[in-house]
């Protein structure tokens, strides 16, 4: 098994400032920095997904904004493979599947940002490709959602999410769990 760690979307406009911030965006930064750092340690494969609107009426990830760029606190290094997309799902005409192939990378550790959105769809597009999956649950950040005039709050939201992608999908670890038992 090879393993690489794919960062998804980490992104300035998630941020305290940016156009769409989320709950949690820089403590779950500061938890993928430690992650990448031990992967650098055993010379791993990082992987760096970024979304790029493709529409001008886009509210956030516009191109040549300073939102769209990688946040700083993961900033890749120019060893890293960075790929743009521009749906949710990190395989969607991004080369990405192929890459992982062509490196014999067969299993993902998925951490990033939005929860409920690219996080959610990328994890269930990586089984559907015959991944395994991981995913570093507290290195990941949602929002508050709304649907009928309820809100449901991002405290709510996350473990719903990771617990429908728990099990089938993918397996569940917080940072300390996977570096005490994986990396």
């Amino acid at each position: 098994m090879k393993t690489a760690l794919l960062i998804v979307d980490v992104q300035n406009d998630y941020f305290p400032k940016g156009k769409n911030v989320l709950v949690g965006s820089l403590e779950a930064s500061i938890r993928i920095k430690r992650l990448i750092d031990e992967f650098r340690k055993k010379n791993l494969e990082i992987i760096y997904i970024q979304h790029v609107a493709q529409s001008p009426k886009a509210a956030f990830f516009l191109p040549g904004t300073d939102g769209v760029e990688i946040h700083r606190n993961v900033y890749p290094k120019k060893e890293d493979k960075l790929f743009v997309k521009h749906f949710p799902n990190s395989f969607r005409e991004t080369g990405l599947d192929e890459y992982c192939k062509s490196k014999k990378i067969d299993t993902l550790v998925i951490v990033g940002m939005m929860t409920h959105m690219c996080i959610d769809t990328t994890v269930r597009a990586g089984f559907d490709l015959g991944y395994k999956i991981i995913v570093v649950s507290d290195c990941c950040a949602t929002k508050d959602l709304e649907i009928g005039g309820v809100i449901i709050k991002a405290a709510d939201v996350q473990p719903a999410y990771m617990a429908a992608l728990n099990g089938t999908f993918a397996e569940l670890r917080t940072l300390d769990e996977y570096l005490q038992g994986e990396i």
